[in-house]
């Protein structure tokens, strides 16, 4: 039993595919169409402002028309995750909304759902000699696009499937006395101290000090810990092993924007041990996306972790409206167009994704799965145009570019993987 994958990072696609594609838009799709499993992020709603903008974005309120979902099936793709940072952006609306418009074209996606339940489970595509399950998770969320479960008595809240995780900052005595007579200045941590004081809560454990909502604990060396939230991580594992049991390929989607320190490049500790109990638990292939660059590829376990395969469409900046808070943030004018509303971001293309190389650089993953074990992964890299007009930029082509395999290359090592370059290509062998 051999079947072939091909995965590929966020889609942020906000423009129709021309009458006739564009420069390298049919080497795209023919490598895409080479493939019997072809996945991609929507790293959008899609719907006619079927639901109201929220209080707070994923940055941009990522909002396009329903017919967009036909230009990705366009490219090929037949699996879709839906959770991401820009799930909630116009609430459970247009949550909901999406969901309708992805169902009425029959797409296979996980990750959101009307209830928790629903977001949870595993969607299952059919091909030729294998049963795929694809389960859709974030950590990277604003808490109201959190979906909520179905109880005996009260309907379940539309939303996506999340990880949340713990945040512990270990300091040294000499920081954690200073966090300890801020929260005395500040009294930060007053509401909680008052219940402790009342018998309702026990004392703060020795040598652990809460700020606010922030975690401090005394320790000889001074680092973060992320640690994933128990109750999501078990919900998420019994799924895949669920998945297991009924398919004969699980895929894990993980939408993740956190990082180690300051270092977009390294995935956070709670991701790397989220990642590793999907392997356990009976996935083939973590598929990472979000941080819209690349990030390292770990082989653990007989399983492949992409912990982040950069973009795949890009445009952010061609976004047809945005909704009054994004202007207000930025103290604009309200009559303010989105063109210009862009420019100031930017500062007219100095600052931000426009002038970031490693946002537009990033690869398509291929690799097989025989017998029920993946056996190679084929890297291609993609080039989507930073240099272009802004009404071209965003669009993947393949570039061949070993400059920027090379550049995986380096974020792989610390995983212990070693990628071959040949003729503009990357190989692992597993």
């Amino acid at each position: 039993m051999k079947t072939t994958f091909i995965a590929t990072g966020d889609s942020f696609i906000t423009r129709h595919i021309g009458e006739y594609g564009y420069d390298g838009y049919e080497d795209v799709c023919d490598l895409i169409d080479r493939h019997e499993v072809r996945f991609a992020n929507l790293e959008m709603t899609f719907h006619n402002q079927e639901g109201y903008p929220a209080a707070a974005s994923g940055g941009t309120w990522a909002m396009t028309e329903p017919e967009m979902l036909d230009d990705m099936l366009d490219f090929g793709f037949n699996l879709f995750n839906t959770a991401n940072n820009h799930t909630g952006d116009y609430g459970q609306g247009g949550i909901a909304a999406t969901i309708r418009h992805l169902k009425e074209r029959n797409m296979t996606f996980a990750g959101t759902g009307m209830t928790l339940q629903e977001a949870s489970r595993p969607c299952y595509l059919e091909t030729r000699q294998a049963r795929v399950a694809l389960i859709g998770v974030t950590s990277s969320f604003d808490p109201a696009a959190r979906a909520g479960a179905q109880s005996g008595d009260v309907v379940g809240r539309p939303g996506l499937n999340p990880l949340r995780y713990k945040t512990v900052y270990h300091v040294n005595g000499e920081h954690f006395d200073m966090v300890k007579e801020l929260a005395r200045v500040t009294l930060v941590n007053w509401p909680v101290e008052q219940k402790i004081e009342c018998g309702y809560l026990p004392p703060f454990e020795e040598g652990s000090l809460p700020f606010g909502k922030l975690n401090f604990v005394r320790d000889d060396e001074e680092f973060i810990e992320t640690v994933p939230h128990a109750g999501d991580m078990n919900r998420i594992l019994e799924e895949i092993k669920e998945a297991k049991r009924q398919a004969d390929v699980v895929l894990v989607s993980f939408h993740v924007h956190e990082m180690t320190g300051k270092d977009t490049t390294l995935p956070a500790q709670f991701h790397k041990t989220f990642c590793h109990a999907c392997i356990e638990a009976g996935a083939s292939v973590v598929i990472g996306h979000g941080p819209h660059e690349l990030r390292g590829i770990e082989c653990y376990q007989g399983g492949v972790i992409f912990y982040s395969l950069g973009n795949f469409i890009f445009e952010t900046e061609t976004t047809a409206v945005q909704p009054a808070d994004a202007f207000q943030e930025q103290r604009l004018p309200m009559d303010m167009k989105v063109g210009a509303y862009m420019d100031n971001r930017s500062r007219n293309g100095t600052i931000g994704f426009p002038v970031m190389p490693n946002i537009w650089r990033a690869v398509m993953a291929g690799w097989t799965i025989e017998d029920g074990k993946v056996t190679e992964v084929t890297l291609y890299p993609i080039d989507l145009g930073m240099k272009m007009s802004r009404g071209q930029r965003g669009l993947p082509r393949l570039s061949g570019d070993e400059d920027t395999l090379r550049y995986l290359q380096s974020l792989s090592e610390p995983f212990g993987t070693k990628i071959e370059i040949k003729d503009g290509v990357g190989m692992i062998h597993l």
